[in-house]
């Protein structure tokens, strides 16, 4: 049902102001970013599709991740969403550059925002916001991506890097090239994470060897391992808490 058709009370707009945000669907504050529909869908149809479970199988009978294009419209929710990239984007049929570009900007908006408070003081202040910004930035992958927190001397968040990705069982991690990065930011501690696609938190053999193996290369250069995190959709695990670092 096109908004302008809706009870004033029921719009999302309206709605927000009268009520507050927290009253909100993530539908409905998806479409106020939106503000418009295209042809033929209302914009809060276009938002419930875009927020729509991603395809049962994200990658190919080989095992390899399907290209974007490949894929059904939805993102599987804000989590999905929030990893989208232009060309992602690009592949919603009638979603011009303006709406990518307003889309685009909010995203990018929110991930710096969950950043601000791990910039500001020591991350093991606040675990949970750890856990959290992890989780918006890996849980959704439909590969194995191993990531790098580089913290300053308070424990502070420099800098998080991307460095290496896999296939959905596996990820080729290469404590050299974790060592050169810690060194050019000049790091006193790292925080390591990388995610599960398969859904599970348990830590395998070979992940437990690798942080042993990462400890000991960093360590020679002066630079702890405070934590190694397992993330996957709806869970988290703390090697640290754990007991396994």
């Amino acid at each position: 049902m096109p908004i302008k058709d809706l009870p004033p009370d029921a719009r999302p707009r309206e709605k927000l102001l009268a009520r507050g945000a927290d009253s909100l669907s993530d539908s409905e504050l998806l479409a106020i970013v939106l503000r418009t529909g295209i042809k033929g869908k209302g914009v809060l149809q276009l938002a419930d599709e875009l927020l729509a479970p991603c395809a049962p199988a994200a990658v190919s009978p080989t095992g390899t991740p399907l290209l974007a294009r490949e894929r059904l419209p939805g993102f599987g929710g804000i989590a999905g969403l929030l990893h989208a990239q232009s060309a992602d984007l690009q592949r919603i049929k009638g979603l011009g550059p303006a709406k990518r570009a307003e889309l685009l900007a909010v995203l990018e908006l929110a991930r710096r925002a969950m950043a601000e408070p791990l910039q500001a003081r020591a991350v093991f202040d606040s675990p949970r916001t750890v856990e959290q910004y992890l989780q918006l930035h890996l849980a959704t992958r439909a590969y194995e991506t191993f990531a790098v927190l580089f913290l300053d001397c308070q424990n502070r968040l420099i800098v998080m890097e991307e460095l290496f990705r896999g296939t959905l069982t596996q990820t080729c991690v290469y404590p050299r090239e974790v060592v050169v990065q810690a060194l050019r930011h000049e790091a006193s501690g790292v925080v390591l994470a990388h995610n599960h696609p398969s859904g599970s938190v348990q830590p395998s053999q070979a992940d437990i060897q690798l942080t042993e193996t990462l400890r000991a290369a960093l360590a020679l250069v002066d630079v702890r391992v405070l934590d190694h995190f397992i993330i996957a959709r709806g869970g988290a695990l703390s090697m640290a808490q754990e007991g396994l670092i």
